[in-house]
């Protein structure tokens, strides 16, 4: 117990420090870039600052646990701890478990944080204040489909709940059967509401002696059941920015609306599947530590490992675009190799585990 806590002090310090040193600089380099268009007030420019962190988080939290699990060895290395540990009857698994656990621990966090508009939405809102001066921003001219109606808003407002020059047409076998005209519209209580509609009744033949058009003046009128405003903006704007709650919602919502649903599977393979990339990959560095630094050049190790961690993310970060942008299955781009790397993970650890031998010490 008493090592498991110094190798997990020292490993969430590390990548505490790491984290934060990756974040500033991507930070940074940012608002150097932008800053000259930011808006010309203090508080939006450190609203933009703030939702640039937390999008520097979550880009780069993934790669600090890893390099923090590199500094740490490193540490454990150069100090001749890690030859003192196994000295004394711990096993390499038993080194490794403080990682595995903190990581895990960290990366639950870390997933949970995607339930949360803030954290989820961050580079929108930042680049919203950035092109607006505002971290959000009307959706305009959005037109969709849902339950054999085409329906168009001329704005979204998905903070307010609401839509203004709202109109619906009802098709029957390509058939126009209706059209609903109203200025605006809110969502309350599961519905959107459209007060004061102006609906336009078209008989099935038309003639100068049979029934004409019926105008129908309704003080409210309830459409869209369950169609909530942030499902609008995210999937009919082709956003992928989605926290957890509107993409499960998305998901059930369109599954049998003929609506193309990979962009939120996706979303949701890469909010729960990508980050454990991070404990197997943690594994497989793991072993290939050296216990002395007589065994093999640190310096050298240290870089491999780095280099092999920035371009494992690299390649999960490109094929994760390329399952968002529909060019491959998002279960071919996110969940196979991170499947992969879990499965290689579980061999080496499985392949290196050895009995733990007595401990007579406290």
């Amino acid at each position: 117990m008493l090592v498991f806590r110094y190798i997990a002090f020292h490993y969430i310090r590390y990548f505490l420090i790491i984290l934060a040193a990756l974040s500033a600089f991507m930070v940074g380099f940012d608002f150097m870039e932008n800053g000259a268009n930011l808006p010309d007030s203090a508080n939006l420019v450190m609203i933009y600052v703030v939702y640039k962190t937390f999008y520097a988080v979550d880009m780069l939290l993934p790669l600090a646990l890893v390099f923090g699990m590199i500094a740490t060895k490193v540490l454990l290395i150069r100090s001749n701890a890690l030859v003192a540990f196994y000295s004394i009857g711990y096993s390499k698994n038993d080194v490794l478990k403080p990682f595995v656990l903190v990581s895990v621990m960290v990366i639950s966090i870390y997933v949970a944080l995607h339930a949360t508009s803030a954290f989820a939405r961050a580079n929108e809102y930042a680049t919203n204040i950035e092109k607006s001066s505002s971290y959000l921003r009307p959706t305009s001219n959005l037109f969709f489909t849902y339950e054999n109606k085409f329906i168009f808003f001329g704005k979204l407002f998905p903070l307010q709940q609401r839509a203004t020059d709202v109109r619906v047409f009802e098709i029957d076998e390509s058939n126009l059967k209706s059209l609903v005209v109203a200025k605006s519209a809110y969502y309350k209580d599961d519905y959107w509401h459209v007060p004061k509609a102006h609906v336009m009744r078209k008989p099935d033949q038309i003639s100068f002696d049979g029934q004409g058009i019926e105008i129908e003046e309704r003080e409210t009128l309830s459409i869209l059941k369950g169609f909530k405003p942030k499902i609008l903006d995210q999937v009919y704007e082709g956003k992928v920015n989605y926290t957890i709650m509107d993409a499960v919602d998305a998901l059930f919502l369109l599954t049998d609306q003929n609506v193309n649903i990979d962009r939120i599977k996706s979303a949701l393979y890469k909010t729960f599947l990508n980050p454990l990339f991070v404990p197997s990959l943690i594994i497989i560095i793991f072993f290939f530590v050296p216990i002395s630094q007589r065994f093999l050049n640190i310096t050298i190790f240290s870089f491999g490992a780095i280099l092999a961690t920035l371009m494992t993310w690299a390649v999960l970060f490109i094929l994760s675009e390329l399952s968002f942008n529909k060019a491959i299955p998002s279960e071919l781009g996110i969940v196979l190799p991170v499947l992969l790397l879990f499965f290689v993970a579980v061999w080496q650890w499985a392949r290196n585990s050895t009995p733990s031998k007595p401990k007579n010490h406290t």
